[in-house]
């Protein structure tokens, strides 16, 4: 049994060391790989890291919000999650919290987050 947990742990260092760096106000398009049947694809989920609970351990996850037709859509995925497949950082987001709850009460132009500027180091860790 413990041979099994320390072959997942493995897999799951291979991935961990593959995400970007990305943090809460960022923008992500997060590559999900959707199942229908027999058939396999992928489908992207484009928004705003509201927040990432669990940092530094197996089961960390992260919630991404967007707004489609007028309605606030929100989904939770695990950081290691063998149906996340790639996680692409668009926009570099400028906050002063780790959770942006308040953005679901806000709609518009209220509900934007200021674009941060990436420091050298920070874009070479990225890459």
């Amino acid at each position: 049994m413990s041979e099994l947990i320390k072959l997942v742990e493995a897999d799951n260092a291979q991935r961990r060391t593959a995400l970007p760096v990305f943090r809460a106000g960022d923008t992500v398009n997060v590559h999900v790989k959707i199942r229908e049947g027999a058939k396999e694809r992928i489908q992207i989920f484009t928004g705003t890291v509201i927040q990432r609970r669990n940092p530094n351990t197996g089961g960390e996850t992260f919630t991404v919000r967007k707004i489609s037709n007028g309605i606030g859509v929100e989904r939770i995925f695990p950081l290691l999650s063998p149906n996340v497949d790639k996680i692409d950082v668009v926009r570099l987001g400028k906050v002063r919290r780790a959770r942006l709850f308040y953005l679901r009460g806000r709609q518009g132009k209220a509900a934007r987050v200021k674009e941060r500027i990436a420091k050298p180091t920070q874009v070479a860790v990225a890459a």
